[in-house]
């Protein structure tokens, strides 16, 4: 305080205590307003139902991104959609922030607590609800997991087959050796039970409710759809406790055009707008017939050129998945197989079997005319499982490239016409910049992804990796593609997604969380960037 005068000095002394004695108010004041929440948390949903441990909230605090752990201050279960409600209005009263929370397996940081607050673990509300067989849907709680749910569908002769991405495969601790899920239908053609095996998909077992907060999809998108296509009405808790469904309560019609759709707006709303307790889902018959192939070509445009052509020509093809020469070297390797090292297509066919036989008929066709390898196919689930063994293993063999690091998946679509250059364009650059990012993608959507390996130890590598993330999602909006085909925005594409929609588009967006959430207490952060002052 040298220089300052007598009543200067004196001033600064008294505005120091009035700062201390203002910060140990504002503590008490503090501590009893969390004593008070907590209490509060208890009474809804009992004592097991509170959680302040640090090691629960640290698990609540991180997905599978690279982002770091953002713990909550507080995790709640809540056992139904009435003590969430219960739970939001006590939050919303007392200006906490909620992030929702399924199964940790997102990939963009969705679920970090960039502002503390109460993180909703939902997975005590596990229960398969109102499966109407006839009419193929079912409504599930948001701790019901696709592979639960489809373990719940065994006998039904039912299957919901879309599934998360492939490449956080890691998050499921699926083993290399393939499992199957089976399933018996009756057959109307042969009038008798027939059993059918499935191959489990290389996805997270990821919640449903979660995956339509993400619009999540995967291998079998291009012939079942995403889950926007999917999903049928929802309930979801606002941010003020409101309960709402967006179709209409108990309703579940296969098309409607009444009002706004509200359920589209909040699926791939990454929690920030509500949480998702219940989901209806469309459900397919298992088909009778499955026939799995691997093709191998000469270059990327003959593998993409025969992928539209398969498309244009109509057949409805359920899987076809892409791996360029550096991921099948890698395969190969890791699983001791013996591929062609070279673009290669893995492709899967569902349908009757006369159907399915015309499929594969057709699309060898096609293949041979690009220059594609004769088919090695298989219709018996074991050689089905061995023929799929290197997509399957896809991320254990980019990790194998370089023990001791770890693996992050980037995710970009663009148009099917856009995908060889952008491909092509994308293998250069990981080149010249020294990276390890082989290449695995849903060809069919024109969704890929490089699987990058990185050394954790080293900064500049990281560095690397993030210019390059960058680049790679701006060279998909170039193309007039999106930064994010299938992981959703979260925290590290939140100003792609400004440049993706433009300024106009994200006002509109914020003028909607503004409507439903006007304190951002819903999952902050994520999605809209943080307004100027």
């Amino acid at each position: 305080m040298h220089g300052l005068t007598p009543s200067r000095q004196l001033l600064s002394h008294w505005r120091c205590l009035l700062h201390c004695r203002s910060f140990r108010t504002e503590n008490t004041a503090r501590s009893a307003a969390l004593d008070s929440v907590l209490s509060a948390f208890r009474s809804i949903c009992g004592e097991d139902g509170v959680s302040l441990g640090e090691a629960v909230r640290e698990q609540h605090g991180k997905d599978e991104s690279v982002h770091r752990c953002c713990p909550p201050d507080v995790v709640v279960f809540p056992h139904c959609v009435e003590e969430v409600s219960a739970l939001a209005k006590v939050c919303h009263n007392h200006h906490l922030p909620i992030i929702p929370f399924g199964t940790g397996t997102g990939l963009e940081g969705g679920v970090g607590a960039l502002k503390g607050g109460v993180c909703f673990s939902l997975r005590n509300m596990d229960q398969v609800l109102d499966l109407h067989q006839e009419d193929f849907d079912v409504t599930v709680e948001p701790g019901v997991t696709r592979k639960a749910l489809n373990a719940y569908l065994r006998e039904t002769g039912l299957w919901f087959p879309v599934v998360t991405p492939a490449c956080c495969v890691r998050v499921a601790e699926f083993h290399p050796a393939w499992s199957v899920m089976y399933a018996r239908t009756i057959n109307p053609a042969y009038g008798y039970l027939s059993l059918f095996y499935f191959p489990a998909d290389p996805g997270a077992d990821a919640s449903l409710c979660g995956m339509a907060a993400t619009s999540a999809s995967g291998t079998n998108a291009v012939r079942y759809g995403t889950m926007r296509e999917n999903v049928l009405n929802l309930e979801v808790v606002l941010a003020d406790g409101t309960i709402i469904h967006t179709a209409g309560k108990g309703r579940r019609p296969r098309k409607t055009s009444a009002g706004y759709n509200l359920t589209n707006l909040f699926v791939g709303s990454e929690g920030t707008l509500g949480i998702i307790t219940k989901t209806t889902l469309r459900l397919y018959g298992i088909p009778e017939a499955m026939v799995s192939a691997v093709c191998s070509f000469p270059s990327i445009q003959a593998a993409v050129d025969s992928t539209v052509q398969v498309l244009q020509a109509g057949v409805p093809i359920a899987r076809i998945e892409f791996l360029d020469e550096v991921m099948i070297d890698a395969c190969n390797r890791f699983s001791s197989l013996s591929y062609p090292v070279t673009p290669t297509l893995f492709l899967e066919f569902h349908g009757s079997e006369r159907s399915v036989e015309e499929q594969v008929n057709l699309t060898e066709e096609i293949t041979q005319s690009n220059g594609g390898s004769d088919f090695q196919w298989a219709r018996d689930a074991e050689t089905r499982n061995s023929l799929w063994k290197a997509r399957h293993d896809a991320w254990y063999a980019a990790l194998a490239l370089r023990p001791g690091c770890k693996a992050y998946s980037t995710d970009v679509c663009v148009p099917l016409s856009r995908l060889p250059q952008i491909i092509v364009e994308t293998k250069e650059d990981l080149i010249e910049n020294r990276l390890t990012g082989p290449i695995a993608g849903h060809v069919g959507d024109g969704n890929f992804h490089c699987l990058m390996v990185v050394d954790p130890s080293d900064p500049e590598e990281q560095h690397r990796v993030h210019l390059f993330t960058e680049r790679l999602a701006r060279r998909a909006l170039a193309m007039d593609g999106t930064c994010t085909g299938e992981h959703g925005v979260g925290l590290g594409k939140r100003a792609l997604l400004c440049e993706e929609v433009g300024h106009t588009a994200i006002h509109v967006m914020q003028g909607l969380k503004d409507a439903l959430d006007p304190k951002n207490l819903m999952n902050p952060g994520k999605v809209l960037q943080p307004r100027e002052p």
